[in-house]
């Protein structure tokens, strides 16, 4: 028979303490949502103990049950031992400012899209005259989604080749409650678009080459290698993309891209292409725009 606790557990702030020590002893990767030891540790120890980020400092001293302890205990040993990145073991993601579920059918929303989002693709394009916008290979939705939020007026199509990422983009486009404005739909890239147009292309493709593949960290290996790998050099999904993405855009439309670390092979592929490569203020690159004049120049 177990024995009851007759002690207080400790406090949230203390499992955290905790936990930032253990995270740093054992020199996980970060990158999947933080970018430090103590902000994985508190969004882990805010999670088990279901707490609100916005209601901290007081949360910080609420009281951990034995269930509650337990909890931490686990999700850090799967985090260390097993190198699952965090956004799987609690199933929850920024993006944008909005939250989405990700399980390990999608890659964890990172990408420093959602500034240029939140932004409203201003100054490239008036965001006044958008009605139509793609993301092609939406993984969990989050870019698609965050666009439908950002311009109001536009209908967003969400593509992507492989029908268990569609089940999570759907899941987050009914909570968000963006399902009139925004289409779901199963495609090799254009393949079932046909006859469509757009005032803005988005896409976070896949664009790690096969060397690189082989050294990403473990937590890596936990992610659709269908949504990072593409190709020897990492361009596959981008070629295409570069190829059809024209005759899908209206005049004066935008084609915005992640390329990441595939930057310079893209432009050695490409000499003729006016990349433009966009700055962020919070940080990451490797994301160009061309305009489809820009498009029909270069080819």
């Amino acid at each position: 028979m177990r024995r009851k606790r007759t002690s207080p557990g400790p406090s949230a702030g203390e499992l955290i303490t905790k936990s930032e020590r253990r995270l740093r002893r054992a020199r996980v990767f970060f990158g999947h949502g933080t970018d430090n030891a103590r902000d994985e540790a508190a969004a882990l120890v805010f999670h088990a103990m279901r707490l609100r980020h916005d209601a901290a400092p007081a949360a910080l001293r609420r009281r951990a049950t034995g269930a509650q302890e337990m909890l931490v205990e686990r999700l850090l040993e799967q985090r260390i031992v097993g190198r699952v990145p965090l956004a799987y073991l609690t199933h929850e993601a920024w993006f944008a400012g909005l939250r989405f579920y990700v399980d390990e059918r999608v890659l964890i929303p990172r990408s420093p899209f959602a500034e240029l989002i939140e932004r409203r693709f201003e100054p490239w394009i008036d965001a006044r005259r958008v009605t139509r916008a793609l993301d092609i290979g939406t993984g969990s939705g989050c870019i698609a989604l965050a666009m439908a939020k950002a311009l109001p007026r536009a209908r967003v199509d969400a593509v992507d080749i492989d029908a268990g990422a569609l089940q999570v983009a759907e899941i987050n486009c009914r909570r968000l409650r963006l399902t009139r404005r925004v289409r779901l739909v199963q495609s090799d890239h254009f393949a079932a678009l046909s006859g469509e147009s757009y005032d803005i292309i988005a896409s976070n493709p896949p664009y790690v080459g096969h060397r690189e593949m082989r050294g990403l960290p473990r937590e890596y290996r936990h992610e659709p290698a269908l949504a990072l790998e593409s190709g020897r050099e990492g361009l596959d999904s981008v070629a295409v993309i570069l190829e059809h993405a024209a005759r899908h855009l209206r005049p004066h439309g935008v084609l915005v891209v992640e390329v990441g670390n595939t930057e310079r092979a893209l432009m050695r592929a490409y000499p003729r292409l006016p990349f433009t490569w966009l700055d962020f203020e919070r940080g990451g690159g490797g994301i160009f725009l061309l305009t489809r004049e820009q498009l029909i120049q270069g080819q």
